[in-house]
């Protein structure tokens, strides 16, 4: 027995070796990447000062214009060419000819840097992207312009400036860009760098949303829907919420969706570092090793979070497809199905091939496999590799949803909500799309919400469709900054954190609301003056509460009660309470609520129904037991106190109040006595 316990503890010795060996390797990269971002920071930051001193893009290629005319004219003289329709000829064409090949080089730079952009997986990759894009706008390319704006505000690559972004984007709006305009507005509408004035941001954003800004249509819905600075109107924010939805329901429907991944910065800190939303560095590691020892349901996990690039991890086709096969030949019928997705919709890791999807999908439909069944139904129904067989295509779908599967069960509705191959059923459609809807179906909600909008099958609600459209844009490619927000909170970068997730509870994100408002309640910020910051908070955490957030109910009772941000209120603070009391079951309003009616704050004083609040909170969250213990002791010792005191010498003594014998902080006291009397009873029963 002795050589095999020496040779696993060998194995252990080496797998412990490995781990820390790849974990060094990691810290190196990281810091080469860190050393390699601040090198390309310089490099761009040379660029941007040269376009912040022309201002205007037009100037760059007037310049170069000048210069050109008086070279021909030069050249005109010497050669003794005195035609002047000849001379004006050539001077026009050749100015052209300059201003396109100009253009032309700085439209390639652009291209080549959205592409790095597009395929990069490291911070070194997207550094040199950010270079050709200040590159591309020092030749007075609009869109590089844009993207360097966008870096500056938003601090990518540690180059936070708003001044310099501000500045940039007052130039891009003048020369027509939507995105400027939307900027602008979003930073009128905090003060952030400039003048805090609700009206111009309201100018910027409809100018924006004119223009072609699927954020600016957003914000505009959100402020419609919620009447912030405009008049509530449900069918306005319907018109605006509507265009924003049908341009991400196309995207989804070329399966282009964005994964969304929205940290709450209000959790715990012990579990804010290991948030379920992001996987840590040490636990992906792990799960490596228990997929490479041939965990068939870490492997299809891991194939699913690369595939989609979930958690925080990139988007890895070969990993992806590397794991499900791994996962496929132990048996896996999940991961033949997901190798059937991949060839179906086509990558560079698994190239578009109907036969092989249909294998893959056959594998698994054979084993009862959902997504396997509603693979075979998607061939059958558009016709890959295959022909159109809506009879098929439903049999499939029909199986697959009866399974659970949300997809087949959104496939089964569309086809009754559009007559193919079977008759149009707006009953049976919306059944189907609302059960799939419950599962976070997105295109189901997106038809739910056309149903809704247009009373096709179901009672019209303006409301209800607004709201389920909500749902749909916020799946939008700019929930991807609700990742950088968090990482830049996480990396110490507070301003760079804080104008993103700004930027997305401008937008109507309740996350982001309470996000945000949690970072200004800190005071951490720089980018907004101290005595703003408050009541900034308070008008977040009050449109993060409107969105059903219980904790952010909470808040805005603690600032009406302490004073932050608005005058002390005890009454409008119990009002609060009262809310996430009852509607949401906080059991932090509860005791808030219940010393309130201990003492009499803002409310009538009633003992009574203190004690039944502080019994509510302790059965409501076990974290309030230790609290709501020495509350009611505090409150019963000091009734029973009043009744000792006063009982006796009501007809010879005054009533005389604690607070003026015992002082303000006279139940700190009670509370640190109840204590010393419980140790002293607990000592003596165990000594």
């Amino acid at each position: 027995m002795k050589p095999w316990s020496l040779l696993i503890e060998i194995l252990v010795i080496l797998g412990v070796t490995v781990t820390n060996i790849e974990a060094e390797r990691h810290n190196k990269d990281q810091k080469e990447r860190n050393i390699t971002t601040q090198v390309s920071v310089k490099q761009v930051k040379h660029f941007l000062s040269n376009i912040l001193e022309r201002k205007k893009s037009i100037n760059v290629i007037k310049k170069k214009e000048n210069l050109l005319e008086e070279k021909s004219q030069h050249t005109l003289r010497i050669r003794g060419i005195r035609n002047k329709d000849l001379w004006k000829r050539n001077k026009n064409y050749l100015k052209n000819q300059e201003r396109k090949n100009f253009t032309d080089e700085g439209d390639q730079l652009f291209k080549k840097g959205v592409k790095i952009l597009q395929q990069s997986k490291s911070q070194k990759q997207k550094a040199e992207a950010y270079i050709l894009f200040a590159k591309a706008a020092d030749m007075g390319n609009l869109k590089a312009m844009e993207k360097m704006a966008d870096a500056l505000l938003f601090g990518n690559f540690g180059m936070q400036n708003i001044t310099a972004a501000i500045q940039l984007y007052e130039s891009l709006a003048k020369e027509g860009s939507y995105k400027a305009q939307n900027a602008l507005g979003f930073l009128s509408s905090y003060g952030i760098g400039m003048e805090y004035n609700q009206a111009k941001a309201l100018i910027y954003y409809t100018f924006g949303s004119a223009g072609g800004s699927m954020m600016s249509q957003m914000i505009l819905g959100y402020r419609y829907l919620s009447g912030i600075n405009v008049l509530q109107n449900c069918e306005v924010a319907l018109n605006h919420y509507k265009k924003v939805a049908d341009y991400i329901a196309d995207k989804l429907e070329k399966s282009e969706g964005i994964p969304v991944e929205k940290v709450r910065l209000t959790e715990r800190p012990e579990n804010l570092s290991s948030n379920s939303e992001i996987l840590d560095w040490d636990i992906y590691q792990y799960y490596k090793f228990l997929a490479e020892r041939g965990d068939v349901q870490i492997q299809v996990s891991l194939g699913q979070l690369h595939l989609i690039g979930r958690k925080g991890l990139d988007q890895d086709y070969y990993k992806a497809l590397y794991y499900f096969l791994k996962a496929a030949k132990a048996g896996s019928a999940n991961a033949m199905a997901f190798i059937g997705k991949m060839y179906l919709e086509g990558n560079a890791a698994a190239p578009q091939n109907n036969a092989t999807a249909f294998k893959y999908f056959s594998m698994a439909a054979n084993k009862g496999n959902a997504i396997g069944l509603h693979g075979l139904g998607l061939l059958y129904f558009y016709g890959k590799g295959v022909p159109v067989n809506y009879a098929e295509a439903l049999k499939y779908f029909q199986k697959a949803a009866e399974k659970g599967w949300p997809n087949a069960q959104f496939q089964l509705g569309f086809m009754y909500y559009s007559g193919s191959g079977v008759w149009k059923d707006y009953k049976l459609a919306f059944k189907y799309f609302y059960l799939a809807s419950q599962s976070g179906q997105p295109l189901a909600i997106y038809y739910l919400a056309k149903m809704y909008a247009t009373g096709t099958g179901v009672l019209r609600s303006c409301r209800t469709a607004v709201e389920l459209y909500k749902g749909v844009c916020e799946l939008g490619h700019w929930a991807e900054k609700f990742l950088s927000a968090y990482f830049a909170y996480k990396d110490g970068d507070i301003d760079s954190s804080l104008v993103q997730y700004a930027l997305l509870a401008e937008m109507g994100y309740e996350v982001a609301q309470s996000n945000s408002a949690f970072i200004l309640e800190s005071k951490k910020a720089k980018i907004l003056e101290k005595e703003k910051m408050y009541p900034m908070a308070l008008l977040l955490w009050n449109r993060a509460a409107i969105q059903g957030n219980a904790f952010a109910r909470v808040k805005i009772g603690d600032y009406h009660y302490y004073g932050y941000g608005t005058k002390k209120d005890y009454q409008t603070a119990a009002t609060h309470y009262s809310i996430a009391a009852d509607k949401y079951q906080s059991a932090q309003a509860m005791f808030n609520l219940a010393y309130m009616y201990e003492h009499g704050l803002g409310i009538a004083k009633d003992i009574h129904l203190a004690r039944r609040l502080y019994d509510m909170a302790a059965q409501t969250s076990p974290d309030a037991h230790i609290p709501v213990f020495f509350a009611l002791m505090k409150l019963e010792t000091v009734h029973l106190l009043r009744d000792i005191l006063f009982f006796n010498f009501t007809m010879r003594w005054k009533w005389m109040k604690l607070d003026n014998t015992l002082g303000p902080y006279w139940d700190l006291f009670v509370i640190g006595l109840i204590v010393a009397v419980l140790i002293f009873l607990l000592r003596n029963r165990y000594g």
